[in-house]
């Protein structure tokens, strides 16, 4: 039995996708359809959530497990003698910084789109912390607080009012819905992450939403880009640009890989 699940589809040059949250892909075939003509996308689902193990128990997750995972699966979907383009967004973005860091000879360009990896920060603990008092608040008090509190860090202000009330999710409830999961067992050790400093072996590029501006995720992509020497490019929508804006995310995810001839 495998514990590498991962979708495949397209042609061309490999482009290996991470996504963010718990990694459960869903809501990504738009966004692959639009890089397929030119990409053989690779979507990594590093706990198999879409491949029939969504419900089954999952333990606290580590960066480096999913960027062995990555690897493994570039290993098994690689030509001989090619390297990959890579895409990770949110918790995804840190998996491929650290798959950049430990497994350079297989990469070709690496974008990462909003990592929280906010320890690179100046104040960077105390962000640390407040990522950390999300998974607090959704342990006390469910989705909805945690939801809130959540928004509150991203925009860098303090709540307004109180926190709503509510209850933990019941464990079998848990288990099938993916937000809960990264708070549960995602976020705190994701945010806690720190990449390497200073210039990348290979390509990288640094992605921010245009509308994330002013907002906690730029202010690191930002950071991150100008530590690592690295190309900082603005894509369509905020923190879920992949969601939200598809079709425009991946014309300019193509033209950052391939170049301007590139339609987008």
């Amino acid at each position: 039995m495998t514990d590498l699940y991962y979708d495949t589809t397209g042609d061309g040059p490999t482009l290996l996708i991470i996504p963010g949250g718990a990694g459960h892909p869903m809501g990504l075939d738009a966004m692959t359809g639009v890089l397929s003509p030119h990409f053989t996308v690779v979507v990594l689902d590093p706990l198999g959530l879409a491949h029939g193990r969504l419900g089954e128990p999952v333990a606290d997750q580590r960066v480096q497990d999913w960027s062995d995972r990555a690897r493994r699966v570039l290993d098994a979907t690689l030509p001989e003698g090619e390297s990959a383009y890579v895409l990770g967004t949110s918790a995804g973005a840190v998996v491929a910084l650290d798959l950049l860091a430990r497994h350079p000879e297989r990469l070709r360009h690496v974008v990462v789109h909003e990592p929280p990896c906010v320890g690179v920060l100046p104040d960077g603990a105390r962000q640390q912390a407040r990522f950390g008092e999300i998974c607090d608040v959704y342990r006390d008090k469910g989705l909805a607080a945690a939801g809130a509190l959540m928004t509150a860090v991203l925009e860098e202000r303090e709540v307004e009012g109180e926190l709503p009330d509510g209850q933990p999710l019941p464990r079998e409830e848990e288990l099938t819905n993916p937000m809960a999961l990264s708070l549960a067992h995602v976020l705190r050790p994701f945010t806690a992450y720190v990449p390497e400093t200073g210039p990348s072996p290979v390509p990288l590029t640094v992605g921010a939403g245009t509308d994330s501006r002013g907002q906690l995720l730029h202010r690191t992509a930002e950071f991150l880009a100008k530590d690592r020497r690295a190309d900082l490019v603005e894509f369509p929508g905020g923190h879920l640009g992949i969601l939200q804006h598809p079709t425009e995310f991946a014309e300019r995810l193509t033209r950052t890989l391939l170049g301007a001839g590139t339609r987008g």
